[in-house]
């Protein structure tokens, strides 16, 4: 799942920056409103966090303009701002919703769910099932139809966090690495061939299908009873 996230103070985006990731979120990272215009045009996201106090554009002004462009991104303020104006202003302008800094990371990664399981996104509840498999979200764990757990490490995770959000739909490697990846993060030639051969090695070799030339999906069936 990608983000975008919108933040000018160097010291608050690298903390969130290492927040998303460690929950398996691609995170591109910019620091004004320019930027930020350029990247949804460019780009397509999740969900877009926006700090109000840009050095360029005042933030509710580029959520007004990213608004009247039809841009359809769920976006949430992460902003200093505490005042009930700039609250109201902003949720008026489009915002899906609005956290006053400081804040725990904890509520910042629900109020995301929310927000997307509030636009359809079902890949947001708490867990996914599709095929033999059950993977929860909060602790990155799978749950194989024998009832064992594998805990998984974030790419890992993230793989088959993106394959099991859309079961049936054959995805290529592009469409992996854009839900896994973000702008600088290094990414190898073999990176999702990999990560999807050890998930098949801890969950088994059917959970995931190779369409051979195209791309990899989880079949749709349910859990067996």
């Amino acid at each position: 799942m990608r983000v975008l996230l919108v933040e000018d103070d160097a010291m608050v985006g690298a903390a969130m920056v290492g927040r998303l990731e460690d929950d398996a979120y691609a995170v591109d990272w910019v620091r004004d409103a320019r930027s930020a215009a350029a990247s949804v045009e460019t780009h397509t996201y999740d969900v877009l966090l926006l700090d109000l106090g840009l050095p360029d554009v005042d933030g509710i002004e580029l959520l007004a303009r990213l608004r009247r462009g039809g841009e359809g991104t769920p976006i949430i303020v992460v902003t200093a701002r505490d005042d009930v104006g700039s609250r109201v202003t902003s949720l008026d302008g489009g915002a899906d919703d609005y956290i006053v800094k400081p804040f725990d990371s904890v509520e910042l990664m629900a109020r995301m769910r929310a927000v997307l399981r509030r636009r359809g996104e079902t890949a947001y509840a708490a867990t996914l099932e599709a095929g033999t498999l059950r993977l929860e979200l909060d602790s990155h764990a799978a749950v194989r139809a024998d009832g064992a757990r594998v805990d998984l490490p974030r790419r890992e995770f993230a793989v088959l966090r993106a394959l099991m959000s859309r079961p049936g739909a054959i995805l290529s490697r592009t469409e992996l690495e854009h839900q896994v990846y973000g702008w600088g993060d290094e990414v190898e030639s073999n990176a999702i061939e990999y990560a999807i051969h050890r998930l098949r090695t801890k969950l088994g070799s059917e959970v995931i299908r190779n369409i051979r030339g195209v791309g990899w999906m989880v079949p749709r069936q349910g859990r067996p009873s």
